[in-house]
């Protein structure tokens, strides 16, 4: 809803688990229903997911406000363009139902293959953990986008977020209103490509001129989670609802926490609450923004007292314990030394955890 209330193209092509998103789109805007400027959103179904994409990439260096729905190999399909898209600085949201990719077989069912595979096209990765904030980031993923001038993969678990029958609460078009900063759509249309205004772009370039120009992206990067984090607040104090990029949910004085992304973290958030009222000592920590990462406000959502963390990884690895420090160096975090690194001499991190 919140995606063809702020759009103008939206360029689809189904893919089970996404296929609902696009399909509500098109029978409201078959319905006339307009978006927030009161326009009918312009919902094409193309050949495929690299259409689909293709499409996009045109609409946005057009000037308009576009979006699709995508997931899986869909996703893949579209990397292409999303490589370009971001390299342009070009606000727009793709929302992803995330699905196994088909390897050896096919499965329409949940994990983050799809999403990680997509980490390096330099869209900006926010994850969403229910219904809720499902509807809540598509709109703070679209104003944070057009004020940063990165695109953004919103993404939640397929079936278990996309397909979930639950009670939200419906975003007002007040709200959108107040979010959505008019200025920055007009700033998106004045870099619209247009006969009036000729600029070059999608030129060759030689290596002492390219790696140049992919240096001055740096600081839009540098700056994008706290500007996700200000969309977070500005959404709190309009609606209520309170979200930060690193979310702790636990006791104060923690020794274990979990770092988890997706809807897990929800029934992980429920267990965390027993063991405490049973006397335990833990915490979930729930991660919002996964790209850019932000380290130092992962690191300021810990508890000081927190001895170890456990990160949820691949099933494939043989140990245990191996996969948890694999994991949490992935995080730039540290965890207790597994037999295979304890011998060796690690310096302590200012909260006193070992590096592995």
């Amino acid at each position: 809803m919140i995606a063809h209330k702020l759009n103008e193209v939206i360029a689809i092509y189904p893919i089970t688990p996404s296929s609902p998103m696009g399909e509500w789109a098109d029978e409201w805007s078959s319905r006339k229903q307009t978006n927030l400027w009161g326009t009918v959103p312009e919902v094409t179904e193309m050949q495929s997911e690299g259409g689909a994409a293709g499409a996009i990439h045109g609409a946005l260096q057009a000037g308009a406000l576009a979006t699709t729905f995508t997931a899986s190999q869909g996703l893949l399909l579209m990397l292409p363009n999303m490589y370009k898209i971001a390299g342009e600085l070009t606000p727009a949201v793709f929302h992803i139902a995330a699905r196994s990719l088909a390897c050896q077989g096919l499965s329409i069912f949940g994990d983050h293959s799809d999403v990680m595979s997509a980490r390096m096209t330099g869209f900006a990765m926010l994850c969403a953990n229910s219904p809720q904030e499902a509807m809540d980031f598509a709109l703070i993923a679209q104003a944070a986008s057009l004020e940063g001038r990165l695109p953004v993969m919103h993404f939640f678990d397929g079936f278990r977020t996309s397909h979930e029958v639950a009670k939200i609460s419906v975003i007002d078009d007040s709200v959108l209103r107040d979010m959505i900063d008019p200025q920055w759509i007009i700033d998106h249309k004045n870099r619209a490509l247009t006969p009036d205004r000729p600029v070059l772009r999608g030129t060759a370039q030689n290596p002492d001129v390219y790696f140049q120009a992919r240096e001055t992206v740096n600081i839009f990067y540098k700056n994008f989670p706290a500007i996700v984090q200000a969309a977070m607040e500005k959404f709190a104090a309009l609606c209520g609802r309170g979200y930060r990029l690193f979310e702790y949910e636990g006791s104060e004085q923690a020794d274990r926490v979990l770092v988890m992304m997706g809807s897990g973290a929800e029934a992980a958030a429920e267990t965390v609450d027993f063991l405490n009222r049973r006397g335990e000592r833990v915490g979930v920590l729930k991660v919002r923004l996964y790209r850019p990462f932000d380290s130092r406000r992962l690191l300021d959502a810990l508890p000081n007292t927190c001895r170890s963390i456990a990160v949820p990884a691949s099933a494939s690895r043989t140990c245990r314990r191996r996969t948890r420090c694999s994991a949490a160096s992935r995080w730039r975090r540290t965890c207790r030394p597994c037999s295979s690194c304890r011998d060796s001499p690690a310096p302590r991190s200012r909260r006193g955890w070992w590096n592995c």
